[in-house]
């Protein structure tokens, strides 16, 4: 068994909420072990087996079919995590925002020069294999790349971000856990 964390895309905004109780049965019924919750923005603790892109598709189909909307979903391992909080691609300064952006898989070279070239004063965007790393001088919602802009790189739905404070204190809790 390994310690996965399933990040959803997008739940607990608008209306798409999801509810951590429903989301730790309905992991839970996919036969998943040690299922916990962390934070109310969908992040799924788990012990499981088996291939990333299997566990995403039984995890969304599941997600979809209890919560009624598509849940993207982007699985990574524990150690996983710890390795996107140890890099330093950028020095992170007092006030500014460090998010890591998931993704399912790397993009290409084109995809991703497209994408680093969104970087502008505010943002830097930084791709490392299925990660971005994301430096805003400030607050995420004053981010200056329009979502239009990232999905005509990426597509639709391609993504999952979560400021790595957020991920610092999940990535603790794993360990205190373990």
């Amino acid at each position: 068994m390994t310690v996965r964390v399933g990040f959803l895309r997008a739940v607990n905004v608008g209306k798409r909420r999801v509810a951590m109780a429903r989301l730790r049965e309905v992991t839970e019924g996919l036969g998943h072990t040690d299922v916990w919750t962390h934070v109310n923005s969908g992040n799924v603790v788990f012990d499981a087996t088996g291939r990333r892109d299997a566990l995403e598709t039984s995890l969304e189909a599941a997600y979809e079919d209890a919560f009624g909307f598509e849940c993207t979903t982007f699985v990574r391992t524990a150690a996983e995590v710890d390795a996107v909080l140890a890099a330093t691609p950028f020095e992170v300064g007092d006030g500014d925002t460090h998010f890591v952006t998931f993704l399912k898989d790397a993009p290409s070279a084109a995809a991703r020069r497209d994408l680093e070239a969104l970087s502008g004063a505010f943002d830097t965007l930084i791709v490392d294999g299925r990660d971005v790393h994301w430096l805003m001088h400030g607050r995420s919602t004053e981010t200056q790349i329009p979502k239009r802009d990232w999905e005509r790189v990426l597509g639709r739905n391609s993504s999952t971000s979560r400021n790595t404070t957020m991920l610092r204190g999940l990535s603790a809790k794993i360990a205190a856990r373990a």
